[in-house]
């Protein structure tokens, strides 16, 4: 495998199981082998020869957008192999025309892909400076993640991972890019001259997602199969879900940012259970699919263009009466992708009244009556969010574009997994005849004067009524 004899690599190799370090130092062989194949036999790369954007290119097209692999390349050629680190200035030990060396590779693979947030993030630091400076903006940081993120998606959509969900029947995929690395990037707490090693540091610590999303696309897009880690999840199953008439109010994006925060995450299916665009603008049909699920994320959107919901842990009951407990949470998808928690101020998570003369009849959320945070009228197309400044519920700001809002659309998700069958149901299953799965015959049989042997031989009915 040539030579990787260096301290630095051996330590960097020693992160992964026996069976492992053989692919990863294949990765830089089969890279050069790949690119010298499509170019034909008698253009093949010597061996040896350092890595070039174009072999990069090679392996990485079609899953990843052109400016993330250049900034993958880049941050490939600026690792110092005797500091096992990314240049502090930003200047490359190895020019750009150079390419990447073997052990550039090698520890760029390690830090990636088992590396601590102190590692990854001088990478996270060159793949998101445009030139020599210490510290990087904020923006810089979003356009990085622009593109880390996009690459993720077209990761999902070429290796056939969507899980049911149809992208061309949902919302903008480039909105919902920019929404989430604007989110991720809210996270960020930079100095006064910017992000610098050490805030990269602390916020890769704290958002998962950045180690998540960057692991997945070295991965998928070089194609490094390590034992025991399956490629993650990224959005839950969707079921049953009529596409043909519907413009889904979700995108990619926003389901890879909303699906982590329910308690089930990503195991259970996500079914829709109303639509004004499949079922009209009926509060007492869009009360039935609430009534009977649990839990469900709504969302809606205003005629100002905002997107916002909440999710409901508990199946919603009709009553007049506050209902839920603190999993609950409000969330907006539109101008800004946030979810708003409970602040344990109070336990007005869930209200949902309807033909109640004495009490408001509609469906609410955090804060108190007439001033919720989330409200939908049972006279179905207006609603209002009423924070001043903020939801004591969910300590969120006013969601929708005005405070009292006119409805646009509005969409349940079930979210929960389906409720498993009750013990007596099971058991009465079991108990009955084979005959009662299919009357005609059982009916054909007793015209034809058969003899129904089994029906005298089952137990008697328990009446419940006694």
């Amino acid at each position: 495998m040539g030579n990787t004899e260096s301290v630095v690599v051996q330590k960097r190799l020693a992160r992964f199981r026996p069976e492992e370090r053989p692919v990863v130092e294949g990765v830089f062989d089969r890279l050069q082998g790949d690119a010298g194949g499509s170019a034909g036999a008698s253009q093949k790369t010597p061996a040896g020869k350092n890595l070039t954007l174009e072999m990069l290119q090679s392996s990485l097209g079609s899953l990843a957008p052109d400016s993330m692999i250049k900034r993958l390349y880049q941050c490939m050629c600026s690792i110092e192999p005797g500091l096992a680190t990314p240049a502090a200035s930003g200047k490359t030990s190895t020019s750009a025309a150079s390419g990447v060396g073997r052990e550039q590779m090698v520890i760029f693979l390690a830090d990636t892909l088992r590396g601590t947030a102190e590692e990854r993030a001088p990478l996270v630091m060159s793949m998101s400076r445009r030139g020599t400076e210490a510290a990087v903006t904020c923006e810089q940081v979003a356009e990085f993640l622009q593109d880390l993120i996009s690459a993720v998606v077209q990761i999902l959509v070429h290796r056939g991972r969507l899980q049911g969900w149809k992208p061309e029947r949902m919302g903008d995929v480039s909105q919902g890019v920019k929404l989430l690395a604007e989110q991720m990037c809210s996270e960020l707490k930079p100095a006064d001259e910017g992000c610098d090693v050490s805030c990269l540091e602390d916020w890769i610590f704290r958002v998962s997602q950045v180690s998540l999303y960057l692991e997945m696309l070295v991965a998928e897009g070089l194609n490094v199969s390590l034992s025991g880690r399956p490629a993650p999840t990224l959005l839950p199953p969707c079921r049953e879900t009529p596409w043909k008439d519907l413009k889904c109010l979700l995108d990619l994006p926003t389901i890879m940012f909303l699906a982590p925060q329910l308690p089930d995450s990503y195991s259970a299916p996500w079914r829709l259970v109303f639509s004004t665009q499949l079922h009209g603008e009926s509060f007492t049909r869009m009360v039935s699919g609430l009534t009977k699920h649990r839990p469900t994320l709504l969302l809606a959107k205003d005629s100002k263009g905002h997107t916002f919901g909440g999710f409901a842990s508990h199946t919603w009951e009709v009553k007049p009466q506050f209902q839920g407990d603190s999993r609950c949470f409000l969330f907006t998808v539109f101008p800004r992708l946030r979810v708003y928690t409970a602040t344990g101020y109070n336990q007005h998570f869930m209200y949902l009244n309807q033909n109640q003369q004495t009490m408001p009849n509609g469906l609410g959320m955090g804060g108190q009556h007439g001033y919720f945070g989330l409200w939908l009228d049972c006279d179905f197309g207006r609603g209002h969010s009423r924070a001043r400044p903020k939801c004591t519920t969910y300590g969120s700001p006013q969601l929708s574009g005005e405070e009292d809002f006119t409805l646009d659309s509005v969409e349940v998700w079930a979210v929960g997994k389906p409720p498993e069958p009750e013990e007596d149901e099971e058991a009465n299953r079991k108990k009955k005849s084979v005959l009662d799965s299919d009357l005609e015959v059982k009916a054909m049989m007793e015209i034809s004067g058969k003899t129904l042997h089994s029906q005298g031989l089952r137990e008697p009915e328990e009446d419940d009524e006694q």
